[in-house]
């Protein structure tokens, strides 16, 4: 037969009911651009972040723009 379980206290309670107070995060505009983007994110846009180029987005777009044309070939 199985044992009683371990009492939740009113801190356990607490700690889990705190997740669903979370709240969205607020997106910010690029300086460059103008575009929504995610706070403390590069812009996939333009691919800057804090005045610096950091992506090479011409490189994503392409390799992307690949990757649906292997896929849809395949279909």
């Amino acid at each position: 037969m199985g044992l009683p379980g371990h009492r939740r206290t009113s801190s356990d309670k607490r700690r889990r009911a705190a997740q669903h107070g979370l709240t969205a995060t607020n997106p910010t505009i690029c300086p460059k651009c103008g575009k929504s983007i995610r706070p403390h994110r590069a812009c996939a846009f333009c691919g800057t972040y804090r005045g610096r180029q950091v992506l090479n987005v011409t490189k994503r777009t392409t390799r992307t723009t690949a990757k649906t044309k292997k896929v849809t070939k395949s279909k």
